[in-house]
């Protein structure tokens, strides 16, 4: 029992605390209301458009799809907009030490990273749909929602590493 009393316990509870919090507040109201999932997901396709039209391709998009050329396109259906990630990324961020100005700056260029590999993940779903249509059922699953994970734990990390004022003051030389 002497763990929950540690450092280490209290971060613990505390990234589950919040992430429970979240967790309920985006699946029981935010997701099935839809609206904020309905925003964040058409702007995803409105700028991945953008950026398909910028590398030549001849894409469609409309609503929540897009797809290239004769594809039957990616749909991108309410949980696809990343909200959910950024509510775990969000809930590392205020549960590790660290000063709330810097903490608020993190958060918000954290959920800017997020948003822009979410835009980088779909845009690798429509290409690989036509690039390599047999790859399309295991792509979403693994490799970009992989990657997707990967890159807010590396953002965690470096909340963890940068952000921790007390563990840098002490390991500066002049502490010592």
């Amino acid at each position: 029992m002497q763990w929950f009393k540690s450092e280490a316990g209290i971060f613990v509870l505390k990234v589950a605390g919040i992430y429970l919090l979240w967790y309920l507040i985006y699946e029981l109201w935010l997701l099935p209301n839809g609206t904020l999932d309905q925003w964040v997901t058409t702007n995803i396709v409105a700028v991945s458009a953008g950026i398909l039209e910028m590398l030549g391709y001849d894409f469609y998009a409309t609503g929540r799809l897009i797809g290239i050329g004769e594809s039957p396109g990616i749909y991108l259906v309410d949980g696809c907009s990343g909200i959910s990630a950024i509510g775990l990324f969000i809930g590392f961020v205020i549960a590790y030490p660290g000063a709330w100005i810097p903490r608020i700056a993190f958060v918000f260029i954290g959920i800017g990273v997020i948003y822009l590999v979410n835009i980088i993940r779909i845009i690798v779903l429509t290409i690989t749909q036509i690039q390599a249509p047999e790859m399309v059922t295991v792509t979403p699953d693994y490799s970009t929602t992989a990657i997707f994970y990967v890159v807010i734990v590396l953002l965690c990390m470096m909340w963890a590493y940068f952000g921790d004022n007390t563990r840098a003051a002490g390991s500066s030389p002049e502490a010592a």
